[in-house]
């Protein structure tokens, strides 16, 4: 699919999740793939990859379409535009996992902070 031309867009409304437990790295691939598309692009391309991140960015994406409806009525839910979209490094669990020897490695489980806004 073709991205659109970026345009100076005015967001119109913004949602985030905090602490998501994907990590940030593996949620930044999907959101890539959507940033600066149409939402009904962004949401063919969310049903048709296979991500554990998937489905915690489609519903940050539903509901920033919802509060873009909210906020002005007035508004096409067809025509909006992904016009930001960021993912931030959350909390990380770390976990100690026995290894050889009588020692332990640090695994560290990583979360993330999803962003996107539509205008």
């Amino acid at each position: 699919m073709k991205k659109q031309k970026k345009e100076n867009r005015a967001a119109i409304a913004k949602a985030s999740v905090r602490g998501a437990r994907v990590a940030p790295r593996k949620a930044r691939l999907v959101v890539d793939l959507i940033r600066g598309t149409n939402v009904v692009n962004a949401l063919g391309v969310l049903e048709n990859t296979r991500r554990a991140s998937n489905p915690i960015i489609k519903n940050v994406l539903k509901s920033a379409i919802a509060n873009a409806v909210e906020k002005d009525s007035s508004v096409n839910p067809d025509e909006l535009v992904i016009t930001e979209a960021r993912v931030d490094e959350g909390r990380t669990l770390r976990r100690m996992q026995p290894r050889a020897m009588g020692r332990a490695t640090v695994i560290r489980k990583r979360s993330s902070h999803i962003t996107l806004s539509v205008g």
